[in-house]
């Protein structure tokens, strides 16, 4: 099968990094794989091949005649048997070209967030109509996302499979030595945007703080939103108790370090970072948002009801106190056999070919 992935930007972000995590197990697999980004950007993302690059421009993304055209020619040179859009504009990018420039292969879309949370506006659900009105395939990161997706646009209903997202071994890194070094120390891995909620985590950390004084939080990502969550910080008085770090390469260093990992997010689809906390046994308390439930439970972790503050506070200062061994080890079972990336590539073949049969 030939294949041709569609990432936005050269970003470290979660839905490239496992398209590209993905595309690497597809070739094992005996497929061939080329993959497209929109934008340019600095990241080393970690896929082994070449990726192309259309160098759009933000500017003209709804009427970009141009790289629809250099899409489909690059279509038409690879001549994939499907094509991907993963996040960002990509199914856009996917759906104009196609219908403008008249090429027949089908297009995938992997829809990793819930996707109506976004929808705010009348003009916004007619666009997003009309893009899933051309597409022949979705693979939704969970249940939950696979719901929401259907409730919003029930035409959809049959063609949705559902593949979680993984991760690519069981290797861990060398454990960071996480400053101050007497304190417990509560991670944080996402990028600064709307959807991980850093100012409601600043609320959460503020009321912990007044319980405990031995915590260090540890904001580990970029994004748009950085600098406005370091002068919130600022003017609570909390940065000599937080540290930033931006984008790092090595998240599960800081993970195996780390005391607790802390997910307090406004819209999930299913974050890889819970799975990354799992393989190296480190507690998990999240907000009950998409899929987060599908992998953490009372059995696996801290499960909490979006906005209760209180009761977020609560289990970390119960989970800092004595963590639940039996959790850790169930949670560490279940995403080293249900969520490594070598089996997912399969689940993905698997969802193509309802497409795509073999011939």
């Amino acid at each position: 099968m030939k294949i041709l992935q569609l990432i936005h930007k050269i970003q470290n972000r979660g839905a490239e990094t496992f398209t590209c995590q993905l595309s690497n197990h597809l070739i094992k697999l005996g497929h061939e794989v080329k993959i497209v980004a929109l934008y340019n950007g600095s990241a080393t993302l970690p896929f082994k091949g070449e990726i192309e690059i259309l160098n759009n421009t933000k500017s003209n993304r709804f009427l970009d005649l141009k790289h629809w055209k250099k899409l489909a020619n690059i279509i038409s040179n690879f001549q994939p048997d499907l094509v991907q859009a993963n996040a960002g504009d990509t199914l856009k990018y996917a759906v104009f070209s196609k219908k403008v420039f008249k090429w027949k292969q089908p297009i995938v879309f992997r829809n990793a967030s819930e996707v109506g949370r976004y929808l705010k506006s009348p003009l916004q659900k007619g666009l997003n109509k009309l893009l899933y009105k051309n597409v022949d395939w979705v693979v939704s990161v969970s249940q939950a996302s696979r719901k929401d997706l259907i409730s919003h646009f029930p035409f959809l209903n049959g063609r949705v499979d559902v593949v979680g997202v993984g991760l690519d071994s069981f290797e861990l890194q060398s454990p960071k030595v996480l400053k101050p070094v007497e304190k417990k120390h509560i991670i944080h891995i996402g990028g600064f945007s709307f959807e991980k909620n850093h100012q409601g985590l600043l609320d959460i950390f503020e009321l912990l703080s007044k319980e405990r004084n031995d915590i260090h939080l540890h904001l580990i990502g970029d994004g748009p939103l950085k600098a406005d969550v370091e002068l919130l910080a600022a003017q609570r008085n909390l940065l000599d108790k937080i540290t930033f770090y931006g984008f790092v390469n090595d998240p599960l260093s800081y993970l195996q370090s780390g005391d607790i990992l802390v997910l307090p997010s406004i819209i999930e689809g299913l974050p890889g970072v819970i799975l990354e906390a799992m393989l190296c046994k480190t507690p998990v308390v999240a907000f009950n948002v998409g899929g987060i439930s599908e992998v953490l439970n009372t059995a696996t972790g801290s499960l909490i009801i979006p906005g209760d503050n209180t009761s977020f506070v609560n289990a970390i200062i119960e989970t800092l106190k004595q963590p639940n061994s039996d959790q850790l080890e169930k949670a560490y079972s279940l995403v080293t056999t249900e969520f490594m990336n070598a089996q997912l590539a399969l689940n993905f073949v698997n969802s193509y070919q309802k497409l795509v049969p073999i011939l």
